[in-house]
């Protein structure tokens, strides 16, 4: 093994996939078959693929639906050649793209293409979002987003809606970032980007239509250890808009449990922003939003009380290291003044983490109250989750008690 641990991270693997993939789905009725088509780029006049895969010695390929279609049942799957990330072109390389940028950008645009009606930024870390806001402009959007958890997106990938301007790009040039992918570039943004060598440029035509695909599915495939695969079409949130969510009540023992309070246009707007986000989130998770922006995410967890903890715990450090930030230009934990430290934590504890008026995002339903509750005591306003749960009619009385709103989707969005 090399002694040169860095130079893993420089090493470029061999490609040994080949040029085209098929998949054939066989019953019966006869055959339905998938072409794909391996993706390459031309950097410093040699064609190369991905760099390498999730991690440095793993060889990996990127592939592109170029023939075929699959239709099983009622669903059929997305039409080939209609291409996203899988056929991003690059602007500016420095380093080309590994399997972990391209799997990024991916997912941030499966969260973008639900919140495409005005400028929206999704910044990625570890294909979980480490922040996402809508703003008036493109810019407003990303200093937001960035804001939300400045810290985890360094090194992220950011992704944007609308053409970078430059007002846009000079924000994302003041921080470390892997990837900026968007529809279209304004003219001089590209001389801003020159300056950040390792930055990966990534226009992505298609972007503009990204509406188009909420509907859409494909077939994801899991790999399993010995080689098999798990193949199942892949997830769109049913509830969308307003009229798409169920009103959060439940007959427990033959008694009717319902929410005193329906959310307000604005809570709705944050609401069903947050279920679409949550739509790009490893589950077990709980978000919070607020005012069009997330503001603390907790993925992966075990269980739901933990996860809605984490969220919280989360929102309370990014919003202290927010305010260090605007009032002193440093990190909070850089910051050695004890006096300025103490100031920041009481307002952030009297904000209560800037949860006070948030609304809370579940993927799957409360098995007790002690999730919700959570929130709830942080002030959360309003809470959108699938329902279902034996104790909803637990979850609809804390809701009541705290006087907050609650909407089901009726659907669960975990994403494995």
């Amino acid at each position: 093994m090399s002694t040169d641990l860095k130079a893993a991270y420089r090493t470029i693997m061999d490609d040994h996939f080949p040029p085209q993939l098929e998949i054939s789905f066989v019953d019966t009725s006869g055959r339905q078959t998938l072409i794909y088509e391996k993706v390459s780029w031309p950097i410093d006049g040699v064609i190369k693929g991905l760099r390498y895969g999730e991690n440095p010695g793993q060889e990996a390929a990127l592939y592109r639906l170029v023939n075929g279609n699959l239709r099983l049942g009622e669903v059929e799957c997305i039409r080939p050649g209609r291409y996203l990330a899988s056929n991003a072109e690059l602007l500016q390389f420095g380093k080309h793209p590994g399997k972990t940028n391209i799997t990024d950008v991916d997912n941030a645009l499966n969260i973008l293409r639900y919140l495409m009606e005005q400028p929206c930024a999704a910044i990625m870390k570890h294909n979980n979002p480490s922040g996402v806001a809508k703003g008036r402009t493109l810019a407003e959007a990303y200093a937001k987003a960035n804001l939300a958890d400045r810290v985890a997106a360094f090194g992220g990938a950011i992704v944007l809606n609308r053409e970078v301007d430059l007002e846009t790009a000079r924000l994302i040039a003041e921080q470390y970032a892997e990837v900026v992918a968007a529809p279209e570039f304004a003219e001089g943004v590209m001389g801003i980007f020159e300056g950040k060598k390792n930055l990966r440029v990534m226009k992505i035509g298609n972007m503009s239509h990204l509406a188009d695909y909420a509907p859409t599915r494909v077939v994801d495939f899991k790999s399993l250890m010995d080689g098999g695969l798990i193949a199942q079409w892949s997830f769109v949130p049913e509830a969308r808009t307003r009229a798409g969510l169920l009103p959060a009540r439940v007959t427990h023992e033959g008694r009717e449990y319902r929410v005193n309070r329906q959310p307000t246009d604005a809570e709705y707007d944050d609401l069903l922003f947050g279920w679409m986000v949550e739509a790009g989130v490893s589950s077990n998770s709980v978000l919070f939003v607020k005012d069009g922006v997330t503001v603390g995410i907790g993925t992966g967890e075990q269980d739901r009380v933990g996860v809605a903890e984490i969220a919280r715990d989360k929102a309370y450090r990014k919003l202290a290291d927010r305010i260090c930030w605007e009032t002193h230009h440093t990190p909070y934990n850089d910051l050695k003044d004890s006096d300025a430290r103490q100031e920041i934590d009481r307002e952030v504890a009297a904000r209560k983490g800037g949860l006070i008026g948030s609304r809370m995002v579940s993927d799957a339903f409360f098995p007790f109250r002690d999730g919700i509750d959570v929130g709830l005591r942080e002030g959360v306003s309003a809470v959108i989750q699938p329902g279902g749960s034996l104790r909803d009619f637990e979850v609809i009385e804390a809701c009541n008690e705290a006087k907050a709103a609650m909407v089901f989707t009726g659907q669960r969005s975990f994403k494995h």
